[in-house]
């Protein structure tokens, strides 16, 4: 493998390319009109135009893709997350134009890519899953009764769903029939598929998720779990590995389940179980995402391993190079996804130029970045700037140096979720442990923001009054 494009944009496009180049391996960028000048394309030994800004205009033309490869004798595509990641089709069509997929084969992104077909799959391999329905469902009243089987509160979802879309909770039968409807219309929109199905709602749940790689030769391993409870919008905010719930005992049973999973849909490459987490310490499958994920970072913090070289040397042919009772987890990892967004706002995106734009160094300090100062926020996509990653010996040691890397990276131009991310690591819940899915509902409001900002302006004010009254004393002392 010489050459690899990589069919993406941004930060995860220089995390493949920084990779791929100290593997030796020569990298092709793909660009849309919006990002002509971006880092990732003068980074790559070779850059392709797409098209105009549009993802459907650019990033989400896989035949042009392909045949951009192909011109430029490339070797191998690697999807990175979110476009293409997880389309079975444009997986296959790699494959059929005799190039490598660095990825799962196109038949395990089609199982784990509907909840529905994936919970048929591990069926038989003895994986918790939540009590409810396996089959789609649109009539009520067969609804109705499976709800009073399972009982209330239930929740309703879309079989191709994701980011919490076509996903409804109902607490009483009374609502049923009008949540099931918006449950249905919103899944046509958005996945041109209403297929809807009932389960239990887990009312206080953490989300746990489980890393797995699996090579052509019969192995697969787990690289322990990442808690990814903090979300807004049923989307992660805050990322951490390894969670502060788990048990050694629990860890285990959570990663050989996941392992499980991955054998159920014949799986090749990186990909990641996700778990609920109930408040008895009781776990259920609930999807798998056939990619890398976004928060892979503080795995590979934990593990001392490169999941990116892992996906190309698996996509090469070769077995994966040790065995599960050599991984072991060291330390602790927390991520902070730098999104241009007003946490003030309802998390609105926010659109503008990055006038000041530094990001924080140091050790135990990671930034997977995408941007520089002075570049423009585009509309057309996620408004994901950066990851922050920080490194301790222990979990305090690692919030701790979040908050330092969190008033040491500077932004101006757009709002970002670095408040929030401040916010989320100073509160108690978070410190404790003590918190589920529902931590932002509970716990954040935009006067929290406001309220701390004005402490830190307080502190400040007080900060320079002293080195104020300091100065006045070097002053007035007399000359000898």
């Amino acid at each position: 493998m010489k050459k690899i494009l990589v069919a993406n944009r941004g930060e995860i496009a220089l995390r493949v390319m920084k990779t791929a180049k100290k593997m030796g391996i020569q990298t092709v960028a793909v660009y849309s009109e919006a990002d002509r000048n971006a880092p990732h394309v003068r980074f790559a030994d070779e850059a392709v135009y797409l098209g105009p800004a549009p993802s459907n205009q650019s990033y989400l033309l896989g035949d042009k893709i392909i045949a951009k490869a192909k011109a430029l004798n490339v070797d191998a595509i690697h999807p990175g997350y979110g476009f293409l990641s997880e389309n079975a089709g444009f997986a296959e069509a790699v494959e059929h134009a005799g190039l490598t997929f660095i990825g799962p084969k196109s038949h395990a992104i089609k199982i784990m890519g509907s909840k529905l077909a994936a919970k048929e799959a591990v069926k038989a391999y003895d994986i918790p899953m939540v009590p409810g329905i396996e089959e789609a469902i649109s009539d009520v009243e067969k609804a109705k009764a499976i709800a009073k089987e399972i009982g209330f509160p239930i929740l309703i979802k879309a079989s191709a769903g994701g980011g919490g879309k076509g996903m409804r909770v109902v607490e009483k039968e009374e609502d049923l029939s009008q949540q099931m409807e918006r449950a249905i219309s919103e899944a046509k929109s958005a996945f041109g598929d209403g297929s809807v199905f009932i389960e239990k709602y887990v009312s206080s749940p953490r989300h746990i998720e489980i890393q797995v790689l699996a090579d052509t030769h019969g192995n697969v391993l787990h690289f322990f779990e990442r808690e990814c409870s903090v979300q807004r919008r049923h989307q992660k905010v805050v990322e951490e590995a390894p969670s502060a719930v788990l048990t050694p005992a629990l860890r285990n049973q959570m990663g050989e389940a996941a392992k499980r999973v991955a054998q159920a849909c014949d799986y090749i490459g990186a990909g990641t179980v996700e778990f609920l987490l109930d408040a008895d310490h009781n776990f259920y499958f609930l999807e798998m995402n056939t990619r890398l994920q976004v928060e892979h970072p503080v795995t590979e913090l934990i593990t001392g391993v490169d999941l990116v070289a892992l996906q190309i040397s698996v996509a090469r042919g070769e077995a994966l190079p040790f065995k599960q009772e050599d991984l072991k987890i060291n330390g602790h990892a927390m991520e902070l996804r730098v999104y241009a967004e007003d946490p003030l706002n309802d998390f609105l995106p926010s659109v503008g130029n990055l006038e000041t734009y530094t990001i924080p160094k140091g050790e135990g300090i990671r930034v997977d970045n995408g941007f520089e100062e002075g570049m423009d926020i585009p509309i057309y996509y996620d408004p994901m700037l950066a990851k922050l990653i920080t490194y301790g010996e222990t979990r305090e040691a690692a919030i701790s140096k979040m908050i330092t890397a969190i008033a040491n990276y500077k932004v101006e131009g757009v709002q970002t979720t670095l408040p929030f991310g401040d916010f989320v690591m100073k509160h108690e819940a978070f410190t404790s442990g003590d918190f589920d899915t529902h931590f932002v509902k509970q716990h954040y409001t935009p006067e929290a923001i406001k309220e701390n900002e004005k402490h830190i302006a307080r502190i400040a004010g007080l900060m320079a009054l002293k080195q104020y009254l300091e100065d006045k004393k070097i002053v007035r002392l007399p000359i000898q």
